[in-house]
């Protein structure tokens, strides 16, 4: 099951193991069974601490737990975790077998400190970038507190659950039996959800905080970068973020990162905060902005207000909230998002396994996404609102040598239509001879570029018309003190060596002001 080069990388893992514990599993007579069986046997041949028996009785086939004697843990794969889930499978062989977590001290003990009874399923796809985080998560909160179980669902495997409860879109976590959420989540932001006073603590702990010489919104790339830069310096440093990573965790393969040949989005993202946290910066998650409440006279603090309640005064501060997926704004495509609108094809696609679906946007993202989709799904249509393609050539000549493709040009999505349960067809109106027309199907993936995330700082500062963030050369805004860097500003072409290096600048801007703020006349 598993190449030598794989043997020999997870050999050395297992060495992390401490306490010995046993995999359960749970087989029929399918070809996935002896799969994992396979894979189930190649794990435990790597390492004397681990045995395996295959005598479970779990309803799905194949799955397998994780069981430490004298300890109750509730951890389960149903499926095999390859592909993304390789990395899940990992940690929790580590986790379950003593080795430690890298999550904060006062997170664990947050966890540990749970009552009641969680009972948590979550569907993935082994294509999904996302999904590893939910896994990941819930599997370690399983293995720090026996009231949270956990089993991670394969949902390309188990078809008939995955239809039963109208699954469109991956990770879908129930907890005891009802829907929980959809999307990436970590530790923290599960516990935001089932500590439901963790919130209000954390607000009023970020309240008490001393002012920042620096607070950085955001943490995406050019988020990470302007608190690097910043935090060199030897000033205080803040980072408020909504989530960690930004844009980044949505995007899949990585080609074009100078010095990096190819890496992922979520591994990326992770490079980015271990970076940050190399330096002493106060970083702050899971908080979306609200309010900048600018500063009226020099030597003032400016303020940030949150959602959750918390605010937080800095001598300046750097915008770098991002950009998220832009929507087609029609009639049914909020009611059905998850229900078969979808923003990720990479992550949702095979869910829609011989499946008609279509893909809304002719770019670079549209016709990747349609190409990708063309392989697994029986047949995809791609509508362009323009007369003629967008994408590049060479994404152009692959896109109309597959054979179950259809593009459309000059269509303007107009409508989602669906049964109340999930998505049955789009409607379009054919820009040339304003005829609507119905396209039936099951699946749509929506791929028509990027909206700016500074609703919140409607005036406030100078937007454009877009709602990007005004700024010059230096990353400066309309108002003194404040600076801006990345997806949200005017600065063109949306790439992410461009928001790191415009962080950088930003945060060398800044650091300029305070400099000359404060010298003396």
């Amino acid at each position: 099951m598993l190449d030598a080069n794989l043997k020999t990388q997870l050999k050395a893992y297992l060495e992390k193991v401490t306490q010995p514990f046993e995999i359960v599993a749970s087989l029929d007579d399918s070809d996935k069974s002896r799969e994992l069986s396979a894979l189930l046997h190649d794990i435990v041949g790597l390492t004397d601490k681990i045995s395996l028996r295959e005598d479970g009785n779990d309803a799905r086939k194949p799955s397998f737990s994780l069981n430490r004697p004298g300890a109750d843990i509730g951890l389960r794969f149903a499926g095999i975790p390859m592909g993304h889930e390789f990395t899940s499978l990992v940690l929790a062989l580590l986790q379950v077998g003593g080795h430690p977590s890298k999550l904060a001290a006062e997170v664990i003990e947050q966890v540990k400190g749970i009552q009641g009874r969680f009972e948590f399923e979550t569907y993935f796809s082994l294509s999904c970038q996302n999904c590893p985080d939910v896994v990941q998560a819930l599997n370690l909160m399983a293995v720090l507190n026996p009231n949270i179980r956990h089993v991670a669902i394969d949902g390309a495997l188990f078809q008939d659950e995955v239809e039963r409860r109208q699954i469109m879109s991956v990770p879908s976590i129930y907890l005891n039996g009802e829907v929980f959420g959809q999307g990436r989540m970590g530790v923290e932001e599960i516990l935001a959800k089932i500590d439901t006073g963790a919130a209000a603590r954390d607000a009023e702990k970020m309240s008490g905080k001393d002012a920042f010489d620096v607070l950085v919104v955001g943490g995406g790339p050019a988020g990470a970068s302007a608190a690097i830069y910043a935090a060199r310096k030897g000033i205080r440093t803040g980072v408020a973020a909504e989530r960690f990573g930004g844009q980044v965790l949505d995007t899949m393969a990585i080609e074009n990162f100078i010095s990096v040949q190819e890496t992922e989005g979520p591994k990326l993202a992770r490079a980015l905060e271990e970076h940050v946290r190399q330096y002493e910066v106060d970083i702050m998650n899971l908080q979306r902005a609200s309010a900048l409440i600018p500063a009226k006279h020099a030597g003032e603090l400016h303020e940030v207000t949150f959602e959750s309640g918390a605010s937080l005064k800095a001598k300046t501060v750097i915008l770098a909230t991002g950009a998220r997926w832009r929507e087609m704004g029609v009639p049914g495509e909020k009611e059905y998002k998850a229900k078969g609108v979808c923003f990720c094809p990479h992550c949702d696609g095979p869910l829609f396994k011989g499946k008609r679906v279509a893909v809304i946007g002719g770019g670079n993202s549209g016709v990747e996404a349609a190409i990708d989709l063309a392989g697994i799904v029986a047949h995809v249509t791609l509508l362009e609102f323009d007369s003629k393609l967008r994408a590049d050539a060479v994404l152009q000549r692959k896109l109309f040598s597959l054979p179950n493709v259809e593009v459309i040009s000059s269509a303007q999505t107009t409508e989602v239509k669906g049964d109340g349960q999930k998505v049955t067809g789009l409607v379009y109106k054919d820009r040339n001879s304003e005829a609507l027309k119905t396209v039936e199907l099951e699946g749509i993936f929506v791929q028509i570029g990027l909206l700016p995330n500074s609703e919140w700082l409607k005036g406030t500062l100078e937007l454009t018309p877009r709602g990007e963030i005004i700024v010059d050369a230096r990353g400066e805004t309309s108002l003194p003190g404040v600076f801006a860097a990345g997806d949200v500003t005017t600065v063109p072409y949306k790439q992410i060596v461009i928001a790191v290096g415009e962080g950088a600048k930003a945060s060398l801007s800044a650091f300029d002001h305070l400099i000359r703020s404060s010298a003396p006349a």
